[in-house]
């Protein structure tokens, strides 16, 4: 037992998941009043800042970053030369949505002069997860080579799971690129790949156990030096509290620079809000500022 919860059992290769009700505890579609509601607002409020931006030519749509279908990025310039570049990767439990939907939560950052670049990425069952890894770390190496200075790092979910890696030790990220990151924060992360493996969604993942130790952030050491805050919402499901506590407390044993946050009155779909807002704390906490 780690942290209150049970480790996968494999019994014949196959997991066992006990009494717990594995499916529930990472539903957050049933946990959140109303929540499909919020895809339909997210997908609106990012066509209307896209129109914005595009007016004022401020807007780059689909550069491509590798040869798959949906290798494809969007970046949103700031006024002025930009002072950095944030990468922000969604989420959706590596099964859902594309960039479309998150155009507006840069707005909090290129309102302090960054520039924030936005992937889609190939999704399960179409890609594995390892893959999905290798294909955030080419877009963040495209767009890395598009603007220049500290590179700041966000993702939401599954996303906060990608952005995480990218801090790990066995980081596809080059050298160079490790050198020029100065932040991280995994917004209600899914940092412990293992529960997975009991849930339904599985099928389309693929995981075993091997596999999801291995691309599980909380069992791997991070980068020397790095600087990460977990951010999640205090209304979250309890799973996803504890897996951005993992992270936090597992990886302040190392030679990094981390803190977590638990926002008050925010679940997992209004959580991304504060990117919106130039003076928001996660937008402040994300641009070191």
């Amino acid at each position: 037992m780690r942290n209150g919860v049970a480790a996968p059992v494999l019994q014949n290769g196959m997991v066992k998941s006990g009494t717990r009700n594995w499916e529930q505890a990472y539903s957050n579609v049933k946990h959140v009043v109303d929540s499909a509601s919020y895809p339909p607002l997210w997908h609106q409020k990012s066509s209307r800042f896209r129109e914005e931006l595009q007016a004022q030519n401020r807007f780059t749509a689909d550069v491509r970053y590798g040869s798959a279908e949906r290798n494809l990025l969007d970046l949103v310039l700031p006024q002025d030369q930009p002072r950095g570049l944030i990468m922000f990767v969604h989420g959706g439990y590596w099964l859902r949505f594309d960039k479309s939907y998150f155009t507006h939560l840069a707005q909090g950052a290129v309102a302090h002069g960054f520039a924030v670049a936005i992937p889609s990425y190939t999704l399960c069952p179409q890609a594995s997860i390892p893959q999905i890894t290798s294909e955030i770390a080419m877009a963040i190496i495209q767009a890395a080579s598009m603007v220049e200075g500290p590179l700041h790092l966000a993702g939401h979910s599954a996303g906060g799971h990608l952005v995480a890696r990218m801090a790990t030790t066995t980081t596809p990220l080059n050298r160079s690129l490790q050198q020029r990151l100065r932040k991280i924060v995994p917004i209600s992360a899914v940092t412990d790949l293992r529960p997975l493996l009991n849930l339904e969604m599985n099928k389309d993942f693929r995981l075993d156990l091997e596999q999801a130790r291995l691309e599980s952030p909380v069992l791997q050491e991070p980068l020397a030096g790095t600087d990460i805050t977990t951010w999640v919402g205090a209304e979250e499901l309890p799973e996803f509290v504890r897996q951005s506590r993992a992270l936090a407390n597992l990886w302040s044993g190392f030679d990094v620079r981390i803190d977590q946050v638990e926002e008050p009155d925010r679940h997992h779909m209004n959580i991304l809000d504060g990117l919106e807002q130039a003076d928001h704390p996660l937008t402040r906490k994300l641009l070191c500022l």
